[in-house]
């Protein structure tokens, strides 16, 4: 018996994948322990900016919200598809 509708499921499926995508691309723009990357020399310089501050500020934050999002992700992919062997 199914509590939700396939349909539904897959919709909330999409948009967990696009939260995981951008919450990746977020923490990548703010992470300073990625030496050598492309962002981290674009935004080096960047930290004398107020702005760019304040958004740093919430780095630890969105680990949470993207491991939060590829748990119920991954939950509900499986659920939906099942374990294929």
């Amino acid at each position: 018996m199914d509590i939700t509708p396939p349909a539904f499921t897959i919709q909330i499926l999409f948009i967990l994948g696009i939260v995981n995508l951008v919450t990746l691309l977020l923490i990548y723009a703010t992470c300073r322990c990625i030496p050598g990357s492309v962002i981290s020399r674009i935004t080096g310089n960047l930290m004398q900016y107020a702005a760019y501050k304040s958004f740093f500020r919430y780095h630890c934050y969105l680990w949470w919200v993207l491991w939060t999002s590829v748990i119920i992700h991954a939950t509900l992919g499986v659920w939906l598809l099942g374990v294929s062997s």
